[in-house]
């Protein structure tokens, strides 16, 4: 597993989380995963970034809990599925698995922003 520092931060008035790893540059495309979340990918599609809009709607918690920096996300591809997790305070706030039609390749990824 590659695990990389988190930074991440959460607009109340928008109702808006954004995550990104510590020295990803740019990004290539963004792809919706689920609805309201968007992962951010560079030119070799590795995922740069996650964008939730609506954050508080689409993971039903409160903008309080969301304002907490403790947050980590995990990201596993293989060919076929991109699992996405995401934990505030070690309390899991969404999981997902898709299809993988966006081209990332085999990866097991932890953005933590305690690392």
């Amino acid at each position: 597993m590659k695990k990389q520092r988190l930074i991440s931060s959460y607009d109340e008035i928008n109702d808006t989380f954004v995550g990104k790893i510590d020295g990803g540059n740019g990004y290539c495309a963004d792809y919706g995963i689920s609805d309201g979340i968007f992962l951010s990918i560079d030119k070799n599609n590795i995922p740069t970034s996650v964008l939730v809009d609506g954050a508080s709607e689409v993971f039903n918690i409160s903008k309080q809990l969301l304002q907490n920096s403790n947050v980590r996300i995990g990201i596993d591809c293989d060919s076929i599925c991109l699992y996405f997790t995401m934990f505030i305070e070690n309390l899991k706030i969404c999981s997902i698995r898709c299809k993988n039609d966006y081209g990332i390749p085999n990866i097991n990824l932890e953005i933590d922003s305690n690392y």
